[in-house]
């Protein structure tokens, strides 16, 4: 028996796909309508295609250590023209 579950499941894995492959969610978005599947559709997919994407990423054990440096001010030396002449220059 046909469910309305198994055609967004469907459509969920064929946006899983195309994203793999680099397409974007909007051009998906776009290609799909333009097939003539409904919005709802489209959208109940999309975000359960982020759902099941989330649940296989990793999970982070670590937090991401911020070190910050302190970059010391880069004085810049005067040309040889001006310790030359300096006494005019002033």
């Amino acid at each position: 028996m046909y469910k309305p579950q198994d055609h967004v499941q469907q459509l969920a894995d064929y946006i899983k796909r195309n994203i793999s492959k680099g397409y974007t969610l909007d051009s998906l978005r776009f290609s799909l309508i333009s097939q003539g599947y409904s919005r709802i559709s489209i959208e109940k997919a999309i975000q359960l295609t982020n759902e099941q994407l989330a649940a296989q990423a990793p999970i982070m054990k670590e937090k991401p250590q911020i070190i910050y440096k302190a970059i010391p001010e880069v004085t810049e030396e005067p040309s040889f023209f001006k310790r030359l002449f300096r006494k005019w220059f002033k």
